[in-house]
């Protein structure tokens, strides 16, 4: 399936309920199980076999995947659109992806197992069974988008500026006291990454350093990527830093305190019921 921190979201298209993994950006998989059960409720992976069958379907599917994903295998896909159409040809979800690499549609199987494609693939199968339900389906995706973006906007970035703001607490206290006034501005600089490491290494246990080398292909910074939770014990964090500063403790003695106070009120924010609609708010990540 799509990548960690996906949401399971659902959309409803004509009484139909389908599952969508929601990654917050225009790289969703959509369900074509369920899709497919709008045609057929008891036998949705034969409908879904049935779409696969055709010339079309691999000729799509080929382009897409030749557009999107470097490493698909060119000669077997050749193979299935030379057989595709004819009476004999059977192919399934599992085997196209095994046998192709492809990455446009994700299988799995058991009881909360499907057929989930991205969704370019999936409003083409869509498209397949009912020009008509594609529209229900693309009305209500558009709801579910314009939702999360909502949600990003009023929830994420709230919390993101909040904890720039309390970042201005932090600096000024490194400069009222950790910097003499004849410093350098390179040098005040140091000091002022130093102290942000010092909340990053008592929070995430690592430097900002550190996370851009374990994950070189991240678009933002370990902030950035950091969860609603996390954005949270950020801002408190910073504030008693601050505090700390100013009454005189080393930064070892300091980052053994934030240590111990980010864990408590991670624990405290992850058993607290009353955060749950703080959650929800959290952007969904790649």
């Amino acid at each position: 399936m799509p990548k960690n921190k996906n949401m399971k979201e659902t959309i409803i298209a004509k009484g139909t309920e389908i599952a969508v993994i929601s990654g917050g950006d225009t790289d969703d998989y959509i369900s074509l199980t369920d899709i497919a059960k709008y045609k057929n409720p008891e036998f949705p992976a034969d409908v879904i076999k049935n779409w696969l069958r055709s010339r079309s379907t691999i000729e799509f599917l080929g382009l897409w995947e030749t557009m999107n994903n470097p490493n698909f295998k060119l000669v077997e896909f050749d193979q299935f659109k030379n057989e595709s159409g004819s009476n004999s040809f059977v192919l399934n979800p599992q085997k196209w992806i095994s046998s192709t690499n492809a990455v446009g549609i994700r299988s799995t199987s058991g009881r909360y197992g499907g057929t989930f494609a991205h969704k370019d693939i999936a409003f083409e199968f869509a498209s397949w069974i009912s020009p008509e339900f594609k529209l229900y389906i693309i009305k209500d995706y558009q709801r579910l988008k314009a939702d999360e973006n909502s949600r990003l906007s009023l929830g994420w970035n709230l919390n993101r500026t909040l904890a720039k703001i309390n970042y201005r607490i932090h600096t000024d206290a490194i400069k009222d006291v950790l910097i003499p006034p004849d410093v350098t501005p390179q040098k005040q600089n140091i000091t002022y990454a130093n102290e942000a490491d010092l909340l990053n290494v008592a929070l995430f246990g690592m430097t900002a350093k550190e996370w851009r080398q374990a994950n070189p292909d991240a678009k933002g910074n370990i902030r950035d990527e950091a969860s609603l939770q996390q954005l949270i014990v950020l801002s408190n964090m910073e504030s008693l830093n601050a505090e700390f500063i100013r009454q005189g403790l080393s930064q070892k003695e300091r980052l053994l305190r934030l240590n111990a106070s980010a864990k408590q009120m991670m624990r405290s924010l992850l058993d607290s019921s009353s955060l749950e609609r703080l959650k929800q708010l959290e952007p969904p990540k790649e």
